[in-house]
């Protein structure tokens, strides 16, 4: 199994002291903890992309790139680039220049994006946004292969033998796609024999696992090799300590916070208390023996290979959350390395020979 750190980098008031950190402050934070988790020996960092309050990664190849000039090994993550929201051409040449700069380090995990407010600064409708983030996504797909490309897109100008430069580093990338409420991403996946991440954050496991299973379905249904299947998922929450006492103390004003955050938007919480939090939610807050079992039980229901974790503190001090990293690389990963598989390819630069490209569903080559 690997393990990647994430950040969305949500710009708010620290849930328990209420102090609001300045925004530049926020970003040393997160490019310290990118150095953080290499120290500690993940596997990958993820910077999220939204475009609205209270987030702050609205340009994650600008964070990456930064990241990636000062680190050495570990791979570099979106998560999800929003590519519903972007210009496909402009979002290719941003990342083609981060993987060419990073040695091959990158990987997208890519999804429409969620929230009204960025939705609307983009002028994307709720009925568009996934033709969009498919068009995108192939449009996209066919510039990393295809030195010169001819399309008639529906949401950008055409392109007529358009070079895009520069040309990829890796060939080609290794692609994601977020999963979180919708089938739609989970077949774009499975028709382009994409690895897949499930959100696996804000409800109990049941629809983010029959998404997965789902997923499945589509897959061998466009005749993949069942083997060839990778899933990632996410988590709620993180803090291991030495007994599940100390941890589910050390998390209790942090839950609180998030109530009264819950509380001041007028939205019911999916756990109402910490003790439902930590056995219905996929949080993994306990003493190492408690995080490996939940683990494993999700692993029976996703078949997952990737994991992702908070890279932030999220509440907790930078004293505990370095302790509960610590805690988690020396007594947890260990033991799911060996007992959860990696996924079925190679983790490092993606250099295949070209796949045949299939029939874009949104793109028709003009004549």
């Amino acid at each position: 199994m690997k393990f990647l750190a994430i950040t969305l980098i949500i710009h708010a008031p620290h849930p328990v002291t209420g102090v609001q950190k300045p925004t530049n402050e926020r970003f040393r934070e997160v490019v310290d903890n990118a150095l953080l988790a290499e120290e500690l020996g993940f596997d990958g960092f993820g910077v999220g992309e939204r475009h609205e309050r209270p987030f702050i990664s609205s340009s994650p190849p600008v964070v990456l790139s930064h990241i990636a000039a000062l680190t050495s090994r570990i791979r570099l993550f979106t998560a999800v680039t929003t590519l519903s929201l972007l210009d496909p051409v402009r979002a290719y040449e941003d990342y083609a220049t981060l993987d060419h700069l990073s040695g091959g380090r990158l990987e997208l995990i890519i999804g429409k994006g969620n929230g009204e407010a960025q939705r609307e600064l983009f002028h994307v409708t709720p009925e568009d946004q996934w033709d969009r983030n498919a068009e995108s996504y192939e449009l996209f797909r066919r510039i990393w292969r295809e030195d010169k490309v001819t399309a008639s897109p529906r949401f950008r100008p055409e392109l007529a033998d358009a070079e895009v430069w520069p040309r990829p580093f890796q060939q080609p990338i290794r692609v994601w796609h977020g999963s979180a409420t919708s089938r739609e991403s989970v077949d774009l996946a499975a028709r382009y024999g994409d690895p897949l991440f499930s959100a696996n954050v804000t409800n109990p496991i049941e629809p983010y696992a029959e998404l997965i299973r789902y997923y499945r379905e589509r897959w061998e249904h466009y005749g993949h090799d069942p083997a060839g299947i990778a899933v990632g998922a996410g988590t709620a929450g993180l803090h291991v300590a030495r007994t599940s006492q100390e941890a589910i103390a050390a998390y209790q004003p942090v839950f609180e916070g998030y109530l009264a955050f819950q509380k001041r938007l007028g939205v019911e919480p999916v756990f109402p208390t910490l003790e439902d939090f930590v056995e219905r939610s996929s949080a993994l807050i306990g003493s190492p023996q408690q995080v490996i079992e939940k683990v494993h039980r999700y692993h029976e229901l996703f078949g997952h290979t990737v994991l992702h974790l908070h890279a932030d503190a999220g509440g907790l001090t930078d004293a505990q959350h370095r302790a509960s990293l610590e805690l988690f690389q020396s007594d947890v990963a260990p033991v799911l390395r060996r007992e959860i598989p990696d996924p079925p390819f190679a983790w490092g630069p993606v250099f295949a020979e070209p796949q045949p490209a299939l029939e874009p569903v949104f793109l028709p080559t003009a004549h």
